[in-house]
């Protein structure tokens, strides 16, 4: 008589299951590196108040470090605002302001390590929101400090600037804590529309049994926006499109649209079965040359603004080549996806804000003889942001009695009043990795997108131009 067989997800070294890791209930300290930046109060603290005001609001207590000095009464304003952004303050988030403090100095300094760490007391939360190369610097001396049991760390993306510093960064990290003790942060997976493909996919019977290369025709997936440069040229000018947007948000929307069910709804199930879908995604047709296209902006009016051409924006360097609109086709090598393409496009200082997942499924293979007009099969479309679903069907009598036309099916997703940020703290804060990018993933993001990066870079793909308030360049189809 033979055993009993059981499957499941492999664990990464030194990973354990949500259940066996365990989750944080009582009073965390986060302590935000780079709180003085850009990005800690336009996302970062919004987020984490928008989390303060809700019922799942947890008992947190901030510190802020930067170089920059900056007096008591400012960084609590700092906070105070953030937290206005998101309406009426919450008694949470008012014990969370009672509390705060902000130490200034060096972060590469050992010293200034040891004092904040000292001052954060038991299993904090250290998050870095850093560029790469001064989050690594930081990482690296956490080694010579003695890091309290319990210990946190969350990364803002990139992670790394290639798949060999991703792969370097990981290793230092894991030297430090267990990788469910990790955090690479994507927003992207906080946002509820995003999530929603969960739902979509493995709890919907008229979906799943048809979400394969058998009936699906191509996906693209977009993100372009009508704003421009908005004045972060420091970052955007060294980063381009295709970092910024394809190479780590949109490659996680790709995971979740075509990943295969997990067993459960736990952090390791989840994160492998993402993992998976990414080891089986290769560049279409297998050429850097062919599956992917660059362009950047020209003078023009987006959005009823006057806006200037990229290359003559403040802080950018033209002659860095820097793509502000980017397209990346990929197909997945698996049974179940074989042979569709998935385009993955985002760009600024575009005409229409669009961004949504655009599912066309193959039409059917016949019609019955008497039936006028087109063969299209049915479209599948999901918002973004807003979070909306549009399922265009064929039916009859659009144009006429025996005439074929597309009608549509619309409908508003669920909302939720926490900012994408506010949920992905929300695990961070409990100790829960579900909605962090694995140290695997983060890489393989990386090997993706790195051939087309070095076409780009070799001059092998031309950058061409658009106007401003356009929908991209004249010439793609």
């Amino acid at each position: 008589m033979g055993g009993i067989i059981t499957t499941h997800a492999a664990l990464l070294p030194g990973e354990r299951t949500s259940a066996a890791a365990g989750q944080h209930t009582g009073q965390r300290t986060l302590v935000i590196f780079g709180a003085s930046g850009d990005l800690s109060s336009r996302l970062l603290l919004p987020g984490l108040g928008s989390l303060l005001a809700g019922p799942r609001a947890t008992s947190v207590r901030i510190i802020g470090t930067g170089r920059s000095p900056l007096a008591p009464d400012e960084w609590t304003d700092r906070v105070r605002s953030a937290f206005e952004s998101r309406g009426e303050i919450s008694s949470a988030a008012a014990d969370t302001l009672a509390t705060t403090e902000y130490v200034a100095g060096d972060p590469t300094d050992v010293e200034h390590l040891r004092a904040l760490l000292e001052l954060a007391g038991p299993a904090p939360v250290l998050y870095f929101s850093l560029p790469p190369a001064v989050t690594t610097a930081i990482v690296a001396k956490l080694r010579d400090v003695e890091l309290p049991e319990g210990t946190e760390l969350a990364f803002e993306k990139p992670f790394g600037t290639d798949a060999e510093s991703a792969a370097a960064l990981n290793q230092l990290v894991g030297s430090l804590v267990p990788e469910e003790n990790v955090h690479r942060v994507d927003h992207f997976l906080g946002r509820t529309a995003v999530l929603n493909l969960i739902g979509l996919r493995f709890a919907n019977r008229l979906f799943e049994p048809v979400w394969n290369a058998e009936h699906i025709e191509s996906v693209e997936i977009v993100y372009d926006e009508t704003l421009g440069l908005e004045g972060r040229a420091q970052y955007y000018d060294n980063a381009g499109a295709l970092v910024d947007m394809i190479q780590s948000h949109l490659l996680l929307v790709l995971a979740l649209l075509v990943m295969d069910a997990p067993a459960t709804m736990d952090a390791v199930e989840v994160r492998s079965e993402m993992a998976r879908a990414l080891r089986s995604t290769h560049l279409y047709r297998g050429s850097a040359i062919e599956a992917g296209r660059r362009a950047r902006y020209s003078a023009g009016i987006a959005d009823d603004r006057v806006v200037p051409s990229y290359a003559d924006e403040d802080g950018v360097d033209a002659e860095r080549g820097t793509e502000t609109l980017a397209e990346v086709t990929v197909e997945v090598d698996t049974n179940r996806w074989a042979g569709v393409p998935f385009t993955l496009r985002s760009g600024k200082a575009l005409g229409v804000a669009r961004k949504e997942i655009v599912v066309k499924f193959k039409p059917l293979r016949h019609l019955p003889s008497g039936l006028n007009g087109a063969r299209d099969g049915e479209t599948l479309r999901i918002g973004l942001n807003p979070g909306e679903l549009s399922l265009s069907v064929p039916a009859l009598g659009v144009d006429g009695p025996y005439t074929m036309g597309q009608v549509f099916l619309d409908a508003t997703l669920p909302s939720s009043s926490v900012l994408p940020y506010g949920e992905v703290l929300s695990g961070i804060l409990r100790g829960d990795p579900l909605l962090s990018v694995r140290g695997d993933v983060a890489e393989r993001c990386w090997e993706i997108v790195e051939p087309v990066l070095a076409a780009w870079r070799a001059g092998e793909v031309p950058l061409d131009e658009y106007d401003a308030g356009s929908n991209g360049p004249g010439t793609w189809k």
